[in-house]
């Protein structure tokens, strides 16, 4: 099937998200906040993506889930958001967000680690794909906090350093190399490790997180 046209009014969003059990997210939280309190950060984060994305009034806005979407956190997003809950496959995160945008690009895909990503960022992506086959946020610690693709391109994700600050670096490689027309935009934060939360706290973007 032939991808659709972007509409500039209109994106299409994906937000990938593991479910929200303790010991099983932000694990580099834990020693600061225990499991239970990793824990609600994580969930506390996956509902502000899906918030900001609501915000950029999507045509479809899709919860891509790991390990699977039967955590009961999950059901209350979709009820919550209006979002489609989709299962995450794949054997790594490269195979899984290739699968992401086998399965409906084009599309604007982010996670839920960067509570500095704005609407205005998906929507700006959004509308760099009428004129570019790619449009990304980098990260400041060398990832990327935002890719969106007119169509898939599989490539992108293969045999990637994913969690290592490798990981822009290898993507602008490969996006030069097969000639892909992409877009840079702001480079933002996320939330991972301890100063990251110490962060979040003075940035006053999420006031509901607590120790």
């Amino acid at each position: 099937m032939e991808p659709r046209e972007p509409r500039a009014d209109a994106p299409r969003i994906a937000v990938f998200a593991r479910a929200p059990v303790p010991g099983a997210v932000k694990t580099r939280l834990i020693a600061l906040l225990g499991d239970k309190g990793a824990a609600a950060l994580h969930a506390t984060l996956v509902e502000r993506a899906l918030a900001t994305a609501t915000q950029a009034r999507p045509e479809t806005l899709q919860l891509w889930c790991s390990p699977d979407a039967s955590h009961p956190f999950f059901a209350a997003c979709a009820k919550r958001f209006g979002c489609e809950l989709h299962v995450q496959q794949g054997s790594d995160l490269g195979a899984r967000m290739a699968g992401a945008f086998a399965a409906a690009a084009p599309l604007v895909l982010i996670g839920s680690d960067c509570p500095a990503l704005a609407a205005s960022h998906l929507l700006e992506a959004w509308q760099a794909l009428r004129s570019h086959d790619a449009a990304i946020a980098p990260a400041e610690d060398g990832g990327y906090a935002l890719i969106a693709l007119a169509r898939p391109r599989p490539e992108l994700f293969e045999r990637m350093p994913w969690g290592e600050a490798g990981v822009m670096k290898a993507t602008r490689e490969r996006l030069a190399a097969a000639g892909i027309r992409w877009r840079e935009l702001e480079t933002l934060w996320d939330v991972d490790r301890p100063d990251d939360y110490e962060r979040l706290q003075r940035s006053g973007i999420a006031p509901g997180v607590r120790a």
